[in-house]
């Protein structure tokens, strides 16, 4: 079945790209949330099969620097047909000119981003609003500093 793709987000069903989330699984995400990060975002792609949302994906830019790409997401029932990698591929080529193109990696996804290009960085740092969650899941090593206030 053909894949209908779109970077209009103006008839988005912003419920159902929530769904879409919870079900990649990338995490809940308030359809309010979703609105405002992918209307913020320079570059962003919806993909449609049969009038149904199949994937998505953005990317936070300023349009010389640097380009974040995040949030792709695809139904478990496509995954593994190369709809993420599309999704990669078009966001990486739309982000092309800015001096860098990062993003984070699902732990244990990494080496599907090397194949784009993508390499570790050594001093990337985060702050989540769940730092013991993000800890947990593998995104960022446990601080000494953990839990201290400024």
């Amino acid at each position: 079945m053909p894949l209908h793709w779109t970077t209009d987000i103006r008839e988005t069903d912003w419920d159902e790209l929530a769904a879409l989330y919870r079900a990649a699984p990338l995490g809940d995400k308030s359809p309010q949330g979703l609105r405002t990060a992918f209307t913020h975002s320079m570059f962003r792609f919806l993909v449609r099969e049969n009038g149904k949302l199949v994937g998505a994906g953005r990317a936070l830019a300023d349009g010389v620097d640097c380009s974040y790409i995040c949030d792709v997401a695809v139904l478990p029932s496509h995954q593994g047909t190369g709809l993420g990698r599309a999704l990669v591929s078009r966001l990486v080529e739309a982000s092309r000119g800015h001096r860098k193109i990062i993003l984070y990696a699902v732990p244990g996804k990494e080496g599907f981003y090397e194949k784009f290009g993508f390499a570790r960085m050594n001093t990337a740092m985060a702050i989540f609003q769940n730092q013991a969650q993000a800890v947990e899941r593998g995104y960022v090593q446990g601080s000494s500093r953990q839990g201290e206030s400024a």
